[in-house]
């Protein structure tokens, strides 16, 4: 059986828009799935965006590759559990985004 907020927890990991669509489709009504993965792929988003932000002064395109290879894993980690029907946190940075991000409900 499907969990209910599937959808939406497969479209939170779909660009840092994808999370602000999925944070406003979960308003109402409200599903665990969907709030659990919608607050890791917030969090995957925001990480990569805040250190790309600050990484725009370094010129070594070894950080950038290193910073995009983790993203895109992050992702694909989130989106196969979310596939997969698993509420399965982020190594290291999950169950922190699970705390952080308590304004998504």
């Amino acid at each position: 059986m499907k969990p209910e907020g599937k959808s939406t927890a497969i479209i939170a990991y779909i660009t840092i828009v994808g999370s602000l669509i999925a944070i406003s489709m979960n308003a109402e009504p409200k599903h665990a799935f969907a709030r659990f993965h919608t607050r890791q792929a917030f969090g995957i988003h925001l990480i990569f965006h805040a250190l790309a932000i600050v990484l725009t002064y370094s010129f070594s395109a070894y950080i950038w590759l290193i910073l995009f290879a983790a993203y895109v894993i992050g992702l694909i980690y989130g989106l196969t559990s979310a596939l997969d029907e698993k509420k399965r946190p982020l190594p290291l940075l999950g169950e922190h985004f699970q705390n952080w991000f308590t304004f998504i409900s």
